[in-house]
């Protein structure tokens, strides 16, 4: 049975994965409490010494205010510990799995959605870090997966805690009757999490390389928004009661980051459109 040594194995990819897959795979959870990736030298002292078969990487500090306010802390979590890791994976001749995300684009001034050659362009520090192992993947290993994903979204399951998303942001406007934001100029992929876990099993097969994972989406965040909270029976009164356009924000450089998956479709990888995703989330969870 293939070992797995999976960081952020609590969170809602690796949790979702777990759940779904607990039997195929013998599990190695390296959480926080197991190890502090913002020290990338006893990061690389933890992997040497464990016995796996293949890392899967997901832990990271996302969060663009921290990322900005904590370059060195975040970079060292987000950038350095997983070069080390990654360095351990080559020595020992094992993959090396990196979850990376559509942020290394949101600095594109022309329109997406862009394609794995397309050179990345960020203007956060969290886009940076990315970067940053990527580039050192792609120089110094030979057996390595980038999935850049998308925004993931979900819901709740039995050990599952979604991490916030734009279902729980609009049903939190909305039932905590709380008029919120939501963007409007700015474009990005959404992508039902199923489709990962679903799937995990031919990802991990894929070829060493880049791949976006990432379903289709044409409306804007605030159309998004009022779109799942359609979703979910909510009428239009309500609606635009709770949910407004935020048209201040990005207005000078309207951000489209969405991703072309057209790669990874062609390695047999399903994906569809952020209109089919919610469908197929709102029917699994028993809302249509």
């Amino acid at each position: 049975m293939l070992k797995i040594a999976m960081t952020g194995a609590r969170g809602y990819l690796g949790s979702l994965i777990r759940l779904y897959h607990k039997d195929k795979y013998e599990y190695i959870s390296v959480t926080s409490a197991d190890l502090d990736l913002s020290d990338p030298d006893r990061a690389r002292e933890y992997f040497e010494q464990l016995d796996f078969d293949m890392v899967f990487h997901a832990a990271a500090r996302p969060k663009t205010e921290e990322c900005e306010a904590y370059p060195e802390w975040t970079r060292a979590i987000n950038a350095l510990a997983p070069i080390e890791i990654a360095k351990v994976c080559r020595e020992k001749g094992k993959r090396f799995v990196f979850i990376s995300t559509e942020q290394v684009y949101n600095g594109k001034s022309e329109p997406g959605p862009f394609a794995e050659d397309v050179p990345t362009d960020t203007v956060t520090n969290y886009g940076r870090h990315k970067v940053e192992v990527e580039q050192w993947l792609a120089e110094n290993s030979q057996d390595y997966l980038v999935l850049r994903l998308s925004s993931m979204f979900g819901m709740a399951l039995p050990g599952v805690k979604p991490s916030t998303n734009l279902i729980s942001n609009t049903l939190n406007a909305i039932r905590g009757e709380k008029p919120t934001l939501f963007t409007v100029n700015e474009l990005r992929g959404m992508t039902y999490a199923q489709r990962l876990a679903d799937q995990f099993d031919k990802l991990i097969q894929l070829p060493t390389g880049v791949y976006h994972f990432t379903s289709e989406n044409y409306i804007n965040t605030y159309e998004i928004a009022k779109t799942i909270a359609r979703g979910f029976g909510y009428d239009e009164e309500t609606i635009a009661k709770y949910i407004l356009p935020n048209h201040d924000r990005y207005k000078e450089r309207f951000r489209d980051y969405r991703m072309d998956a057209t790669k990874i479709q062609e390695h047999g990888i399903e994906l569809g459109t952020f209109e089919e995703d919610l469908e197929i989330c709102l029917r699994d969870f028993g809302w249509k």
